[in-house]
């Protein structure tokens, strides 16, 4: 389906004021691309970054603002124009409008889950063999399907991040362990060491929708009833002692996990670790062993590294 995609130029202090106008003539959405918001994020001490190109810290004045119409409602977009223009004569040069400048062009609106679910077939790890839910697979002796639906949340296997996880899991995991899967978005690790013989996994994740997700596809892959999912950060209200821990993350949330890690793991359990850029891999591996961690293997995977470490 195509759409007209409107964009105007104003200023952050603007910018509300435009997307509210917009909202009054469209149904198909707005977007503000306004780049104080990736400096606020940066002064942010709740929100962790491992690596962030220099340029992004470089002053912009710019705000675009979009929204979006079919071609049938392409006359909205001068009834826009006009009723910014207004709003900007009503506020008597209190408020900064910038330039106002408008463009315009046609775009092709597919639906995006659609065509990522054309692309998405079968991703094996070793023994684990992740599936769409909307396609069917025959499995082979020792294969053990993992049934995904990812379209809410990371995590479908095709990520080095996540399959260095499933790889290491078929590695350490030993049958009846009890295993903690920290942020767990779609639940791929988690479901993935019950199906690798974990008698319970106990997934957290602080995103509602990665939660949902979770439990959907823990249904889908039949391990409900070994699998736990709650809306946590990182380990808070767990009172599991593990025997196995994963954590796919950023460097600095996996360094804040460290104290509750070590207290929720067994003396002799082991700790898989991912989602670590070679910049960072040297402070991971410092703050654990600091704990006393003892690092078991190091795995790299294009520009990503894992870690397993042993209490």
């Amino acid at each position: 389906m195509k759409f007209i995609e409107l964009t105007v130029h104003t200023t952050s202090e603007a910018s509300e004021l435009v997307s509210d106008v917009m909202w009054e003539y469209t149904s198909y959405g707005v977007t503000v691309c306004d780049h104080n918001d990736i400096l606020a994020l940066q002064r942010d001490s709740t929100v962790f970054w491992d690596y962030m190109d220099d340029s992004v810290s470089e002053p912009k004045t710019d705000v675009l603002v979009k929204c979006y119409f079919t071609p049938a409602e392409a006359e909205k977009i001068s009834a826009v124009m006009e009723e910014i223009n207004r709003r900007r004569v009503l506020s008597g040069g209190a408020i900064d409008f910038g330039t106002l400048e408008d463009t315009k062009r046609e775009i092709e609106g597919d639906d995006w889950i659609d065509v990522w679910k054309k692309h998405f077939r079968p991703i094996h790890i070793g023994r684990i063999v992740v599936v769409p839910e909307w396609l069917s697979y025959s499995k082979e002796a020792q294969e053990e399907i993992v049934s995904l639906d990812s379209s809410m949340a990371f995590g479908t296997g095709e990520h080095e991040t996540t399959r260095m996880c499933v790889e290491l899991l078929q590695e350490y995991l030993k049958e009846g362990d009890v295993v903690l899967d920290v942020g767990c978005g779609s639940g791929i690790l988690g479901i993935s060491a019950v199906k690798l013989g974990a008698k319970l996994c106990y997934l957290s994740d602080l995103d509602p929708i990665a939660v949902k997700s979770a439990k959907h596809n823990a249904f889908k892959s039949g391990v409900s009833e070994k699998v736990i999912v709650s809306e946590a950060n990182l380990l808070d209200g767990s009172n599991f002692e593990a025997d196995l821990i994963v954590a796919n993350i950023t460097a600095e949330v996996l360094a804040l996990l460290a104290p509750s890690a070590k207290s929720a793991l067994k003396e002799g359990g082991v700790l898989l670790l991912s989602g670590i850029i070679k910049e960072r891999l040297e402070f991971v591996k410092q703050t654990y062993a600091a704990l006393g961690f003892t690092l078991l293997k190091e795995q790299c995977d294009g520009e990503w590294f894992a870690l397993a470490f042993r209490k």
